[in-house]
């Protein structure tokens, strides 16, 4: 399994039309073969910080979400919407039942 949390700071202006590509990348990214789940976080101590907290199946699948027609299209957007470079962590997991 893959986990990633990708930290994202959006511009103060900007947080509503990021929250709004967030409401169709969310589902399309949900829907991909191989996700597990693709949630976004907002953090409750520092204004405009989000983190996506992803978990995938395995590294082609994070691959081919990369390449994803919806990704891409946010990927091109997001300059816009950032006050900052991504923070992006991979983690490699499996899962622990109990």
């Amino acid at each position: 399994m893959i986990i990633i949390h990708a930290n994202l700071q959006v511009k103060p202006d900007q947080e509503e039309a990021f929250l709004e590509e967030m409401k169709s990348l969310l589902p399309l990214t949900r829907a991909e073969e191989g996700n597990i789940s693709y949630d976004l976080m907002k953090n409750t101590e520092k204004d405009h910080y989000y983190t996506m907290v992803e978990l995938w199946k395995d590294v082609e699948a994070t691959t081919s979400h990369n390449t994803s027609a919806h990704f891409t299209a946010f990927v091109q957007k997001a300059p816009v919407f950032m006050a900052a470079p991504m923070d992006l962590k991979v983690f490699a997991g499996e899962a622990v039942n109990r």
